[in-house]
């Protein structure tokens, strides 16, 4: 199974008020989130399963894409590593997933995943972090496949 982790492009801070799921991509988290979703549009297979947090920040990221997804409560600001997990069926899925979130989930979900601990890594906002599970004379391993930041785009 392939999992892509893709975290939101660049948004605007909160203005006073304003919910933080209400925060808008800013110009330069349009243009990144452009270049990743080419670049994704470029190798993720035509069955990738896309799931997006509720925030508009990263449902405007996913739309950079030009395809459907579906957006997902579980995918929200703070939500558990275990969560993210159980909504792209980790490690059963038949189709890769490709999951538009947040930090620290997505950088916890990557830790624990390739370093089988609870470590709080950081993705850069608008990077991409490709992951793959496979068997291996019966082993269970998880491979890094890709890293890939907008600004390297």
């Amino acid at each position: 199974m392939d999992l892509i982790l893709w975290r939101h492009a660049e948004a605007h801070v909160p203005r006073e008020g304003q919910s933080d799921l209400d925060r808008p991509l800013t110009s330069k988290g349009e243009r990144h989130a452009q270049r990743m979703a080419e670049w994704l549009n470029q190798r993720i297979a035509h069955s990738t399963r896309i799931l997006a947090s509720p925030a508009l920040r990263a449902q405007q990221t996913a739309q950079a894409l030009g395809k459907s997804f579906k957006t997902v409560a579980a995918l929200a600001p703070d939500a558990s590593g275990e969560a993210l997990l159980k909504a792209v069926r980790w490690p059963d899925s038949g189709e890769p997933v490709l999951v538009v979130g947040h930090q620290p989930t997505l950088g916890l979900v990557a830790a624990q995943l390739l370093a089988e601990q609870p470590l709080s890594w950081t993705m850069k906002k608008g990077a991409v972090w490709w992951l793959r599970s496979r068997d291996r004379e019966g082993e269970s391993q998880v491979v890094l496949q890709a890293v890939q930041s907008p600004d390297c785009l």
